[in-house]
């Protein structure tokens, strides 16, 4: 019984180190990079370089403690100022971080799955947020798309 266990480790130890082998003869070797991944393509729909891409954010809306839909907002900004574009790009996961924690609370206490969202009221508060977090306006929030789904 004994042997019988070391000899299934060992075969389940050959199946990795074989697995490993092949996954990196496989896989094309990033050393010739200088180790970094390349970066998925952009979806720009603009050629504008004052434009400035956001991923999509999403909340839950809630009734109570129950969720009961979600809330879609797509924005994107034109940062004319190159410097400041640069930091809004540098700043991006700190921005989009702010910009889910508010949307998150505006989408539990004021979003209501039967009536629309109050785009303007949204655009307000993620462009407060972008100047504070810049440290200074110049950065222009534009909205894209706001969307409810309702859970059935």
């Amino acid at each position: 019984m004994r042997g019988a266990g070391l000899f299934s480790i060992r075969w389940l130890f050959a199946g990795w180190l074989v697995a490993g082998f092949l996954t990196g003869v496989a896989m094309p070797s990033r050393a010739a990079e200088g180790g970094k991944a390349p970066a998925p393509p952009q979806r720009k729909p603009t050629q504008a370089e004052s434009y400035v891409s956001v991923e999509p954010m999403y909340a839950s809306i809630l009734d109570g403690s129950k969720p009961v839909g979600l809330l879609l907002v797509e924005v994107s900004m034109d940062v004319p100022d190159p410097e400041l574009r640069e930091r809004a790009k540098e700043y991006m996961p700190i921005l989009r971080d702010a910009y889910v924690r508010a949307l998150a609370a505006y989408a539990a206490n004021a979003v209501r799955i039967w009536r629309q969202p109050d785009i303007d009221d949204i655009s307000g508060r993620i462009q407060k947020i972008t100047d504070f977090m810049l440290r200074k306006p110049g950065a222009r929030i534009l909205m894209a798309q706001t969307a409810i789904r309702v859970n059935q």
